[in-house]
């Protein structure tokens, strides 16, 4: 009897240990997965994190890949200069005795190239343009100079900032009513020139669509010394202020994203359609 009950006793301490081992690994196993869920979710809580740092920046909304702007500057250019590359080509500077004011006005289309990208002083995207300039010369003796102009522009953009400072440079071909032709020395020798640009400002952002900018430009006109040895070619070197305006056009860039999203819903909705 009592080797019986003795039987009974281990049977029982055997039965509850087995349920404590079934109860600690039924307990265990959600853990992982809870790890894992728990994981997912901080992985998703800092890319959330990190998407709204980004679009705190209200700049992401103003510079990023091709956005289109049309543009329409104009300056005022009465100071005459060597040009600023002859030390670099070894010639010595030449300022001759025929002083020019040109006053261009330059209509463009602006294509950003890049995202905001870049280290601290550097970040900033680049961005081209193509141009249309009709050029006054109320100084000089040659009256107008059309141009077809291209050029880049490096967009110094920091976070949150409204004015931002750029630096572009542009090169073109025109037509100038030269008069050296006709007996006016050290006036242009052919119609046919070529123009190089250097401008550096700021831009200052009402808001994603309008912005206005101001700043300092160069201006050279030259024919590359195609006129010669028949006409000497002097050209003509100025620098001044200049100032424009900027429009974007199109949808901004959050109207982009959310027309997009409609698109992909629509073709979902589409596609889970059943047939007929």
């Amino acid at each position: 009897m009592r080797s019986r009950i003795t039987d009974i006793t281990v049977q029982r301490k055997m039965l509850v240990t087995r349920l404590i081992v079934l109860w600690t690994v039924a307990a265990s196993l959600p853990l992982p997965v809870r790890a894992a869920a728990d994981e997912k979710d901080l992985h998703s809580e800092r890319a959330a994190t990190a998407t709204a740092a980004k679009r705190a920046d209200f700049n992401r909304d103003i510079y990023y890949k091709n956005r289109l702007e049309v543009s329409l500057e104009g300056a005022w250019l009465p100071n005459n200069i060597p040009f600023v590359f002859d030390r670099m080509l070894g010639i010595p500077d030449r300022v001759v005795s025929l002083h020019y004011t040109l006053v261009p006005f330059i209509a463009s289309l602006r294509w950003q190239m890049s995202n905001i990208r870049g280290p601290w002083v550097l970040r900033g995207n680049w961005e081209g343009s193509s141009s249309a300039s009709f050029t006054m010369i109320p100084r000089g003796p040659e009256t107008r100079y059309w141009a077809y102009i291209l050029g880049i522009r490096r967009n110094f953009v920091q976070r949150n900032w409204r004015v931002v400072p750029y630096f572009d440079g542009r090169v073109g071909v025109g037509d100038i009513n030269a008069k050296e032709p006709y007996g006016v020395q050290y006036a242009q020798g052919q119609d046919l020139t070529f123009t190089v640009m250097l401008h550096a400002g700021a831009r200052y952002n009402l808001n994603p669509r309008y912005s206005f900018s101001a700043g300092a430009a160069y201006m050279h006109i030259s024919n590359m010394y195609m006129s010669e040895p028949k006409y000497p070619n002097y050209g003509i070197n100025v620098w001044g202020p200049m100032i424009g305006m900027s429009v974007r056009l199109g949808d901004a860039r959050g109207g982009q994203v959310a027309k997009a999203g409609k698109n992909t819903e629509r073709r979902t909705a589409s596609a889970s359609a059943p047939e007929p």
